[in-house]
């Protein structure tokens, strides 16, 4: 189910009712949490619930058998029997981790393999092999949410929970269940256990955050992706000025569809009393790429730095370990976006960008927000900011081609002589974009960018409101599925 779709209109105020009026009675109200959720999911194809159901189940198991293991090593004095449980504990951890991963592996990848290994040895003929799959929708999310609380439980982080509903709808829960945050059971789980109440400002603030969001997606992301697919379509015959105004359009297309995803997902959980963990925060006005990588998905990016990053040594090695690790995550979360070549590639190239910094020890360079306390940066922050726009964009441009050699043909087009001339631009959307850049620089300090409780005048923010529902109902594109769902 859409967010941007009439049924999940109609489904939500549906679902709000019904759960507050089970909040007296929690497990009641977690269970009606699952049915809603794998509903929500169940929409596309209720196969797909089968695998779900499989993954929280694995990882609901695991957690019980490592406590049950650690018992009886705790109630025996003998230290090699003790240890004996801890080795088998990890086993656990480890067999969940690759049930999972080999699930993920088959729908996700398996196809993608056969064809590089097929063009590899066409001798060989391994296009017979090729499976008729449909990759289920949010797979990647879902699967990652569901390892890190088996991967904490094994580390002591965090008690295995007994109570299988609360689990269930820890994995399941619909507003980010397809396309994120990835959330942590350490923050998610507990919230499923205890009684929620429902609080006014809270739920506000999550509508206002829901309408920043159906903005980002419905008239900047929307509108970029009309103009972007008809430059893209036809790249070859086009100027370099237009594809690079293609190139820049994808780049808020991309920001504000995933962005926008995250927001009415966040803010629909503040209607339930959850709270997510924020997934962006103004990427686009950082000043270096390391930053840059600290405000976009963060769920993503700190999943892979505390599971993947620092069990290899992260930042406590040498720098040539430094290098390996960067290109590990990278790569590796180049592959977790698709089964495609130019991921992996995309992911290659932001660990080149890296590389400098690291070797100069400045990969931690800006950790705050920028022209923090002033109201306009300085001109050098305005270099760097459109220095890593710029270098994320290409980035983008790899990641938005079909093949390696569509996306280097597409960066060559650009740098012809017609670079300089009048480009094709949607000028109509460009000023949507500028007036989200703008709103978000107001508000960089800010959880969202209808973050404007600081306004003194309640019509204008009101207003505002109105403005915002105006420009959806009217200047909306053609409604389209999410990007991120197909990850």
């Amino acid at each position: 189910m859409l967010f941007n779709s009439i049924e999940f209109l109609i489904f939500l105020p549906v679902v709000f009712a019904i759960y507050w009026l089970l909040k007296d009675r929690l497990k009641l109200q977690n269970a009606f949490v699952v049915v809603a959720s794998y509903f929500f999911y169940g929409w596309w194809d209720w196969r797909f619930l089968i695998l779900i159901a499989f993954t929280s189940l694995c990882s609901y198991a695991s957690g019980l058998w490592i406590e049950r293991v650690r018992i009886n090593g705790n109630e025996n004095d003998d230290e090699n029997f003790i240890k004996r449980c801890e080795k088998k504990a990890r086993w656990i951890t480890a067999a969940n981790i690759v049930v999972n991963l080999l699930i993920l592996g088959v729908f996700k990848y398996y196809n993608f393999f056969v064809e590089s290994f097929a063009a590899l040895f066409p001798a060989l003929n391994a296009d017979r092999l090729l499976l008729n799959i449909i990759l289920p929708v949010g797979i990647s999310f879902y699967t990652f949410q569901a390892l890190s609380y088996s991967i904490d439980v094994f580390r002591r982080k965090l008690e295995p929970t007994h109570d299988i509903v609360a689990f269930f709808a820890y994995v399941s829960f619909f507003p980010q269940l397809v396309a994120g945050p990835i959330e942590r059971a350490t923050n998610l789980l507990p919230q499923f256990s205890q009684k929620r109440e429902f609080d006014y400002a809270t739920a506000v603030d999550g509508c206002r955050q829901i309408l920043w969001g159906f903005f980002a997606k419905m008239v900047v992301a929307d509108r970029c992706a009309s103009f972007v697919d008809t430059v893209w379509n036809d790249y070859a015959s086009q100027s370099g000025s237009t594809l690079l105004m293609a190139a820049i359009c994808f780049t808020f297309q991309i920001y504000g569809d995933f962005s926008g995803y995250s927001n009415i997902a966040i803010g629909t959980a503040k209607l339930f009393g959850i709270k997510l963990m924020r997934n962006f925060n103004v990427p686009y006005l950082s000043r270096d790429i390391a930053e840059f990588w600290r405000r976009w998905h963060i769920s993503l990016t700190t999943w892979f730095r505390d599971y993947l990053y620092i069990p290899l040594g992260g930042s406590r090695v040498g720098k040539a370990k430094i290098i390996r690790n960067t290109f590990i995550i990278f790569l590796v979360s180049g592959l977790w976006h698709g089964a495609n070549w130019t991921f992996i590639a995309w992911g290659a190239y932001h660990a080149l960008l890296f590389l400098p910094l690291i070797l100069l020890g400045k990969n931690r360079r800006y950790t705050g927000i920028v022209a923090e306390g002033k109201v306009f940066p300085s001109l050098r922050e305005v270099l760097q900011m459109l220095l890593t726009f710029i270098t994320a964009m290409f980035g983008w441009i790899i990641f938005r081609s079909e093949n390696i050699s569509q996306a280097f043909e597409f960066i060559s087009n650009i740098f012809r002589r017609d670079l300089f001339t009048k480009p094709q631009a949607p000028g109509l959307t460009l000023f949507f974009v500028l007036a989200m850049l703008v709103t978000e620089w107001f508000t960089r300090t800010k959880e969202h960018g209808l973050s404007i409780d600081g306004i003194k005048y309640k019509w204008l923010r009101i207003a505002i409101y109105y403005l915002l529902i105006f420009c959806i109902v009217l200047y909306s594109s053609e409604s389209e599925a999410f990007i991120y769902f197909q990850f």
